[in-house]
C-alpha cells in the first residue's frame, strides 16, 4: 500500500523500527546532531521515544498516538521529537533505562523520556495512551504538563534535570572503590536463593510473567557438577520441561517466545528472539549432556531447525526477532480452533491432533487456542504419526500472514547463536550446525569490519553501523571460542584473540571491567559499564568468562590477571544481589573451582584421534578446555598461540592426550579407557 503522506526524517534510516514510523505524521528526527542543535536553536525540550521492530505495546503506542494528528500536532510544535531503535543503540537505551527505573521502579518498551537539549532528562515513563484511563496518565495530559513547566519555570525544569543527572551517576559507575573477591559462599547463597524462589509446579522462579532466563538454569547446572546436589538438576529439568510442554514453545513450526505472561507457560507474549533461542538451545544442549535424555536433544533439534528455516539471511547471518503481532492481532498467527484444525486433517486425524495439542472449542486464549502440551501425563517426543500430521498443519499456516521479521543483523545476537550452533554440532555431533555456525562468522567478518579493522554492531541492506559494543565483542568472543573447542581449526581461536584485545583496546576501564560502549564510539552524557545479567548476560560476565577461558588454553596470564581484575572490581556490586548475576557468578565458578586443560597430540584424520575428541566431546565438562596439536601447517599455527604445546609430543606415534589440572600434568596417555576414566 502506498503511503499517501510525506516521510519525515527517519526514511533514510536502515533500522526496520525506525522504518516504521517513517510516515507518522510526527515530525520524528532519528538521534544526531541535527535534532539537538533544532532543540537548541529554537529552545525545545526532547521527546525520546526508544523501542523496537517486534515490539507489541510499541506497536500499540504507535496506533494510537503517533499516528494520531492531535498528538503529532503538539509533539511538532513544543518538541523535537527523536526516535531511536535499542537493538541499534543499547548505550542510549541503557542510560535512559535505568534512569526511567531509577524514577518510576519499572521498565520496558516503549521507552518515553522527556529531556533538555543537553540530553539531561527530567521525565520517564513507558507506555502511555493517548488519554488517561483507568488510572493511567495519557500522553497528551503528559506533553500539557511539560509544556506548561517549560513556559512558565523553565529554569526549574533544567535545574531538576541537572539534579537528577547527578545522583544517578552512582547507578552507572557500577564498579566502586570496594574490590572484594568473590568465595565459594556466594555461590552456595546463590543457590538458596533460586531454591527459594523456585516455583514447584511448573519450573522457573516466579510466578507471573515467566522468562526463560537460561543463564540461571546454566549456572544450575554447574553447581550440580561441582555440588552433586540432585535439586539443583531438578530445577532445570523441571523448568525445560514445563518451558517446552507450554505455549511458549511453538509445536507447530518451533522456536521459543520471548516470555510467558501466566505461570503454566502457556500464554506467550508471541514475539521470538534470536537471543532467547541461543540461550535455550545452550540450556537444553546441557542438560542432555548431564541427563543423556533424547528428548533434550531433539528440542534443541526443533530450535535450530527454526532458526536455519526462518531466521538465517542468504549470507548466513541470523536475523533479529519476529514479532508477536499479524494482521494488528497479537498471537493471530500461532492461533487455531478445533473445525480449522479438522478442516485440514480430516475429522479422525483432526480430532486426534486437538486432543494431543489441547485444542478445544472453549479454547485457551481469548476463545481460540495456543497448542500446548500441558495436559500431557508424559513428557517426551511425540511420535511419527503426531510429526506427519504437524507438518501439515506448519504448511498451512505457511500460506497466513506471517508477522513482521526484523530482519538486521546484529553481532551481539549472532555471536549467542554462533556459540549455541557450535555447542550443538560439538554435543550431537551434526556438521550441519557447525556448519551455519561458520558461515555466519565468515559473514560478519567479510561484512561488519570496518576499514579499519574495527567491528561494527548492525548489518542490514549491505551497510554495516556503529562501533560494536561490550556484548557484540564478548558474544561473537564465546562464539569463536565454541568454534574452535568444536572444529580445533587455529583460525577461530586466532580470531577470538584478535577480538578480545580489540575489545580490551576500545572498552577496557583500568579500574576493572568494560564500558558498554567503546572510547572511539558517540560520547553520550555518561559513560556505564553493563553487569546486570537480564534477558542475555552481560558483556561483563560473559568477558571475564571469555578472559579465563582464553587464559587456561593458551597459557597467557594476562588474560587471566584481566579477569581477575575484573571479578574482583565487580565483586562487592554481585554479592549485593548475587541472583542478579549469575552468568559472572558462573565466571566465578571457573575462577575458583578445579579446571581440566587438555591436549590432544594427532592427527585430525586419524581414527584414535577422532575416538578421543569424541569422548571428550560427549561430556558435561564446564570447566574443560581443550586444544588439538599435530606436526603439520595447523599444527605449527597453534604452537605459535599455545608454545607450551611443542612439549607434549606423541608417545609411540600413538594419538596421545595430556591432561593438566590445577596447574599440574598428569602422565600423558594412549589408551582410550584410561583417557575416558581421566576425564570423570
Amino acid at each position: 500500500m502506498i503511503n499517501s503522506r510525506e516521510p519525515n526524517k527517519l526514511i533514510e534510516e536502515k533500522s526496520p523500527y525506525l522504518l516504521q514510523h517513517a510516515y507518522n505524521p510526527v515530525n520524528w528526527y532519528p538521534w544526531g546532531e541535527e535534532a539537538f542543535k533544532k532543540a537548541k536553536q529554537e529552545d525545545k525540550t526532547i521527546f525520546l521515544s526508544i523501542g523496537y521492530s517486534t515490539c507489541h505495546w510499541c506497536h500499540v503506542m504507535e496506533r494510537e498516538s503517533f499516528e494520531d494528528q492531535e498528538v503529532a500536532d503538539v509533539l511538532n510544535e513544543n518538541f523535537i521529537s527523536i526516535k531511536v531503535d535499542r537493538e541499534e543503540r543499547p548505550d542510549i537505551d541503557h542510560i535512559y533505562m535505568t534512569v526511567c527505573q531509577a524514577l518510576t521502579g519499572h521498565g520496558g518498551w516503549p521507552l518515553t523520556i522527556i529531556m533538555t537539549s543537553e540530553q539531561k532528562p527530567f521525565y520517564a515513563g513507558t507506555y502511555f495512551p493517548k488519554s488517561g484511563r483507568m488510572g493511567m496518565i495519557g500522553i497528551l495530559d503528559i506533553l500539557a504538563r511539560v509544556i506548561t513547566m517549560w513556559n512558565n519555570n523553565k529554569k526549574a525544569v533544567i535545574l531538576s534535570s541537572e539534579e537528577l543527572f547527578g545522583n544517578m551517576q552512582s547507578y552507572f559507575l557500577t564498579v566502586n572503590n570496594k574490590k572484594e573477591n568473590l568465595t565459594e559462599e556466594v555461590i552456595h547463597d546463590t543457590y538458596e536463593w533460586l531454591t527459594t524462589a523456585f516455583e514447584q509446579s511448573y519450573g522457573g522462579f516466579s510466578q507471573a510473567p515467566k522468562f526463560p532466563s537460561p543463564h540461571q538454569l546454566c549456572f544450575l547446572l554447574r553447581y550440580y557438577y561441582m555440588t552433586g546436589e540432585k535439586n539443583s538438576l531438578d530445577m532445570v529439568e523441571k523448568t525445560l520441561q514445563g518451558m517446552y510442554e507450554g505455549g511458549i514453545f511453538d509445536h507447530i513450526g518451533f522456536g521459543f517466545s520471548r516470555y510467558s505472561t501466566d505461570k503454566r507457560w502457556l500464554v506467550p507474549h508471541f514475539e521470538k528472539m534470536l537471543y532467547d533461542n541461543a540461550l535455550l538451545a545452550i540450556a537444553y544442549l546441557e542438560v542432555y549432556q548431564v541427563t543423556g535424555k533424547e528428548v533434550y536433544a531433539s528440542i534443541t533439534r526443533k530450535i535450530f531447525k527454526y532458526i536455519l528455516r526462518d531466521m538465517t539471511s542468504p549470507e548466513g547471518g541470523f536475523y533479529s526477532a519476529e514479532d508477536a503481532d499479524s494482521e494488528g492481532e497479537e498471537g493471530k498467527f500461532y492461533l487455531w480452533t478445533p473445525s480449522e484444525i479438522i478442516d485440514i486433517l480430516g475429522e479422525k486425524d483432526g480430532n486426534m491432533f486437538c486432543q494431543y495439542y489441547d485444542i478445544s472449542e472453549k479454547g485457551n486464549f481469548e476463545g481460540q487456542n495456543i497448542p500446548n502440551r500441558i495436559h500431557a501425563n508424559t513428557f517426551g517426543m511425540e511420535n511419527e504419526v503426531i510429526t506427519s500430521l504437524r507438518d501439515k498443519i506448519l504448511s498451512y499456516r505457511e500460506k497466513r500472514v506471517h508477522p513482521h521479521k526484523d530482519d538486521k543483523i546484529l553481532i551481539s545476537w549472532n555471536g549467542l547463536m554462533i556459540a549455541a550452533m557450535a555447542i550443538g554440532g560439538r554435543i550431537l555431533k551434526d556438521e550441519t550446525y557447525t556448519a551455519a555456525a561458520e558461515k555466519a562468522v565468515q559473514f560478519i567478518f567479510n561484512k561488519m569490519i570496518r576499514e579499519d579493522g574495527r567491528l561494527l554492531a548492525r548489518y542490514r541492506e549491505n551497510e554495516a553501523n556503529y562501533p560494536a559494543y561490550a556484548e557484540d565483542y564478548a558474544n561473537l568472543i564465546w562464539g569463536l571460542i565454541e568454534m574452535y573447542q568444536v572444529t580445533y581449526k587455529p583460525y577461530y581461536l586466532k580470531q577470538a584473540i584478535k577480538m578480545q584485545n580489540q575489545m580490551t583496546a576500545f572498552l577496557w576501564d583500568n579500574d576493572g571491567g568494560f564500558y558498554l560502549y567503546g572510547k572511539d564510539s558517540e560520547q553520550l552524557i555518561t559513560r556505564p559499564k553493563e553487569l546486570y545479567d537480564g534477558a542475555i548476560p552481560s558483556g561483563n560476565s560473559v568477558a571475564a568468562l571469555n578472559l579465563l577461558r582464553l587464559a587456561r588454553i593458551t597459557g597467557n596470564t594476562a588474560f587471566e590477571q584481566q579477569a581477575e581484575q575484573q571479578l574482583k572490581a565487580f565483586g562487592s556490586i554481585v554479592k549485593q544481589n548475587a541472583a542478579s548475576y549469575t552468568f559472572f557468578l558462573i565466571a566465578v565458578m571457573f575462577a575458583t573451582q578445579p579446571t581440566k586443560e587438555i591436549v590432544i597430540n594427532g592427527e585430525r584424520c586419524n581414527r584414535e584421534t577422532h575416538e578421543m575428541i569424541q569422548a571428550l566431546h560427549s561430556k558435561f565438562l564446564p570447566n574443560t578446555v581443550s586444544v588439538l596439536y599435530s606436526d603439520d601447517l595447523e599444527g605449527g599455527e597453534i604452537a605459535n598461540i599455545v608454545p607450551s604445546v611443542k612439549a607434549q609430543k606423541a608417545v609411540d606415534d600413538k594419538t596421545t592426550a595430556y591432561i593438566c589440572e590445577n596447574f599440574s600434568c598428569q602422565s600423558p596417555v594412549t589408551d582410550m579407557k584410561q583417557f575416558e576414566q581421566m576425564l570423570q
